[in-house]
């Protein structure tokens, strides 16, 4: 019997071992890059497209743009072609001393003041309408699917069309809001919408925040649709007033959606390139320029076009972004967030 018992061990233990063996053979060699190219080929394969064309039209700009910015680039010392001349590139490599020129200068500093000023307002206009909106439109009233088209409306108008509009709208002489002031019998002027500096700030802000407020709505909406309304309904049994439900169960229940719209807008105002350009170009003057806009005039509007300060702006406006999602993403972290 012991004997037969021991049969069946070695039996089992040979099985075993045979078992492993196999397993461990087949294991791909190499380094871990290798092993996740063996094991997931397929997976590698139809990421790969994108992965190229994404690393041809950004990369290559981006490393590109950096390297410009180490230089003293501008339209008469890059490589070029007058009919049949060639002209090679004479343009030398000066370290950072563009950086140096454009942290220490008042034009970059005075420019990102407003464009954190410009960033900041419409964000936080963007997501209080974008709020107060989804909270009305997730409750039961009549013709709410009307009022869903009528205010995604503005998302799905190209932008340019929008921003046209808006132009034609804050029209000095001809404009339909000095119209509408001007016969209301309110005694006021025709108002400088972009004539003025002032104006001009509160005027592309309005804008902007009526191109932003339908993304907002939505991305809230499907937030407050997610959150049970069990909740509410214990909140109220237990005496809980309108206020009270929003703060503890609608805020808390938003905050993964919100901290994601938060961080999106952002980028995109700080980056809003075509309301600003459209709707001013950037004035009157220098009043409405921002980071992106003025890095374009560098290179497209100024003469000679100076290459090297628009890439170092460029360079610039992306470290900002980033340095701005890095802590975005350490705060979210300490308050219990993943994202």
């Amino acid at each position: 019997m012991a004997v037969h018992t021991s049969g069946r061990s070695v039996t089992k233990a040979a099985g075993a071992h045979s078992a492993r063996g196999p397993r461990r053979d087949s294991a791909p060699a190499g380094g871990p890059l290798r092993r996740a190219l063996t094991t997931h080929w397929y997976a590698w394969t139809m990421v790969a497209p994108v992965v190229i064309v994404i690393g041809v039209i950004i990369g290559y700009p981006l490393v590109r743009g950096m390297y410009l910015s180490l230089t003293n680039a501008n339209e008469r010392n890059v490589e070029r072609s007058i009919g049949v001349n060639h002209l090679p590139a004479t343009y030398e490599f000066v370290g950072l001393d563009n950086y140096a020129d454009a942290l220490t200068g008042s034009q970059f500093l005075d420019t990102l003041g407003w464009t954190l000023v410009w960033t900041v307002s419409c964000v936080a206009a963007t997501f209080g309408l974008g709020l107060a909106l989804a909270n009305i439109l997730n409750r039961r009233i009549a013709g709410r699917s009307f009022y869903r088209m009528m205010l995604v409306l503005p998302w799905a108008v190209p932008g340019f069309v929008s921003v046209f509009a808006w132009r034609f709208l804050y029209n000095e002489d001809n404009g339909l809001l000095n119209k509408l002031l001007a016969g209301g019998g309110l005694g006021i002027d025709a108002v400088p919408w972009l004539n003025d500096p002032t104006w001009a700030k509160f005027s592309v802000i309005a804008v902007n925040v009526w191109l932003g407020v339908p993304f907002m709505m939505v991305a809230l909406l499907g937030g407050l649709q997610s959150i049970p309304g069990e909740l509410y309904e214990a909140a109220e049994m237990d005496g809980a007033n309108a206020w009270q439900r929003f703060r503890h169960i609608t805020m808390p229940g938003l905050r993964s959606v919100s901290t994601t719209v938060i961080l999106l807008s952002t980028i995109w105002t700080f980056n809003m390139f075509p309301v600003i350009f459209l709707l001013t170009r950037g004035g009157p003057g220098e009043a409405t320029q921002i980071l992106v806009t003025q890095a374009y005039k560098f290179s497209f509007e100024i003469n000679p076009r100076d290459f090297a300060q628009s890439s170092t702006w460029g360079v610039l406006i992306l470290v900002l972004l980033m340095l701005f999602a890095a802590v975005y993403q350490r705060v979210l972290r300490k308050q219990g967030e993943t994202w």
